[in-house]
């Protein structure tokens, strides 16, 4: 296997490899995993389904930990857990795959990561971009460091997903899926690196309000909404960003504890079907 960096901040295309061979082979997969750790999305060519089968492809995710399931998504009838994001032209225009975004993070416990295969895309258009929020950390000043180091933010579905859902189904979606609470910078478990933690789904601080930010009331509003958006809009750096095209039966394969991506909508009418296996995380810290 050969390992070639596609960024100077994040992302690296593995060459030379079946990632169906990693299933079985503890040291290649031990060679991927650092290899995530590192560039934090690897990208495959030429995974078809001869190479890999879809239980090799859960399997391989399995190997990172239990999958889960998406409220939004099936998943695919020979592959318990392997969601299916298929879109045609007759499919209705979707609201959030293209935002900058952390897979889950209105979940108590977002997903670790995520292995993902492209079945059919457009010969044009239809790209995934990623951006590194370590990175993005690094790169903030550090008076805003210091304003943020023990701030948490509300994360919610039902502001984001269920937001077009007509009423009954979204407070029945809310009750199921109540909103999160996380650090604003989240440790990385296993690097230890610093990780800018605010994206698409995130709604407001919830422990902002204290009498050496706030004044009057109406501080919170306007500071703390300016703050948020500030550090929301780091991951539109090009400066820390990857941009993949995809091509039948590539993958993408990204830690979602450490980026953020954007699958960029600008393909219909055409076909794009994608198969995704995500892997249950812990509770950031």
């Amino acid at each position: 296997m050969r390992i070639e960096q596609l960024t100077c901040a994040v992302g690296a295309e593995l060459l030379d490899v079946n990632l169906g061979d990693a299933v079985r082979d503890d040291g290649l997969f031990n060679e991927i995993y650092a290899a995530l750790l590192k560039h934090k999305v690897l990208f495959l060519r030429d995974q078809d389904l001869n190479k890999l089968s879809r239980k090799d492809h859960m399997a391989f995710a399995q190997r990172l930990g239990e999958l889960e399931t998406h409220p939004m998504a099936p998943s695919h009838p020979e592959a318990p857990g392997l969601v299916q994001i298929y879109k045609d032209p007759n499919s209705p225009i979707d609201r959030y795959e293209n935002a900058w975004h952390t897979d889950g993070t209105w979940r108590e416990t977002p997903a670790l990561g995520c292995v993902l295969r492209c079945i059919e895309c457009p010969p044009v258009g239809g790209d995934t971009m990623w951006a590194n929020m370590v990175l993005a950390y690094e790169k903030l000043p550090e008076y805003v460091k210091k304003e943020i180091a023990s701030l948490i933010a509300n994360h919610s579905f039902n502001s984001s997903f269920a937001a077009a859902m007509p009423q009954e189904k979204r407070l029945a979606m809310k009750a199921q899926y109540p909103d999160a609470e996380h650090p604003v910078v989240r440790t990385h478990p296993e690097t230890g690196e610093k990780v800018l933690f605010v994206n698409a789904f995130t709604t407001h601080f919830v422990n902002y309000h204290t009498k050496d930010r706030v004044r009057y009331g109406q501080d919170y509003n306007k500071n703390g909404s300016d703050l948020m958006q500030y550090l929301i809009s780091q991951a539109y750096n090009p400066e820390y960003q990857v941009r993949w095209r995809w091509k039948p039966y590539s993958m993408a394969i990204w830690d979602n504890r450490s980026t953020q991506h954007y699958a960029v909508m600008d393909y219909p009418p055409c076909h794009r079907k994608m198969e995704r296996a995500a892997i249950i995380g812990d509770k950031p810290f």
